[in-house]
């Protein structure tokens, strides 16, 4: 016969049961709420974008993953990010700055800005176009992939704001295409920012036009937004454009009157420059404007120099 427990122990039982849910309840509530929030920071650490640039002076050694002709001088380095889930960190308009260091222990830098998009993860693309006696651009040219280059930036050109002018031109010549193709690329790519925008793009050749095939990607997609007209020195084949010289007569004719709602950015080699809007001082010193702009009425505050 089974003997019956005294009631009296039953009450204990449970005092003690109900202390020993309570404690172990504790432990199991401070563990939820550190698993909490342990996926809550993973989350948003791992939803941040990192970025390869940070502003800091740091110089990052990336490789060259791939090297593409463009024209018969100009060349297409692919440079890959430390990782793939990285961009670089530049916002529009912004620059890389590139150094290699000379035989002799001299720096040699230069700024450039990428073609690729800012938002790309993994890699970053510049266009780059030989020089004779360029250090820079004779040094990049004699590189293969597997070959690193020294970078730091960002270093910001203009900030660009969504709807901040009606309309913009872009005025440039050779290699001064990149800043320019940034700046419309990435107007265009929002589809809440309905700035026209009108560019004027001046080579000696049809074969010297750089990424044309990008720009008239651009113009193709958005027609009612993009104009893009091409000038050459030489025309030949089955060339589509003005032939040669931007003259004042022509912007005269076809771009904004100055005002408030347009703004220019121009870029181009130095004698480009002084002709239509005078020199750059320096990064931060835009200089005097003179040259065809400043004959055309447009004051210091309506051109931006790259």
């Amino acid at each position: 016969m089974l003997s019956r427990r005294p009631d009296s122990i039953v009450p204990h039982m449970s005092i003690f049961a109900k202390a020993f849910r309570q404690r172990a309840a504790i432990p199991f509530a401070v563990g939820a709420a550190a698993v909490a929030a342990s996926y809550y920071y993973s989350s948003v650490v791992k939803n941040e974008t990192l970025k390869t640039f940070k502003g800091d002076d740091t110089w990052v050694d990336l490789p060259i993953s791939k090297i593409e002709s463009v024209s018969h001088d100009t060349k297409k380095f692919t440079f890959k990010l430390p990782t793939d889930d990285q961009v670089t960190g530049l916002e529009t308009a912004s620059a890389l700055m590139a150094k290699f260091v000379t035989p002799k222990g001299s720096n040699v830098v230069r700024p450039y800005t990428p073609v690729s998009d800012v938002h790309t993860k993994g890699y970053f693309e510049l266009v780059i176009k030989h020089y004779d006696g360029g250090k820079m651009t004779e040094h990049l040219h004699s590189l293969k992939p597997e070959d690193t280059v020294s970078f730091k930036g960002p270093i910001l050109k203009w900030k660009w704001t969504p709807n901040m002018f009606d309309s913009i031109t872009l005025l440039g010549a050779g290699t001064g295409i990149t800043p320019l193709y940034q700046l419309l690329h990435h107007i265009t790519a929002n589809p809440d920012d309905k700035t026209k925008i009108h560019l004027l793009y001046g080579n000696k050749t049809p074969n010297d036009i750089l990424i044309k095939d990008l720009l008239d990607e651009v113009q193709a997609k958005h027609p009612d937004q993009v104009k893009i007209t091409y000038f050459v020195d030489k025309p030949s084949g089955s060339y589509k454009g003005e032939e040669g010289f931007i003259t004042k007569e022509y912007l005269e004719k076809n771009i904004p009157k100055p005002s408030e709602k347009t703004q220019l950015f121009v870029c181009g080699p130095p004698p480009f420059m002084n002709a239509y809007s005078g020199p750059k001082v320096s990064p931060k010193d835009q200089g005097e404007l003179t040259g065809i702009l400043k004959e055309l009425g447009y004051d210091q505050k309506q051109v931006f120099k790259f």
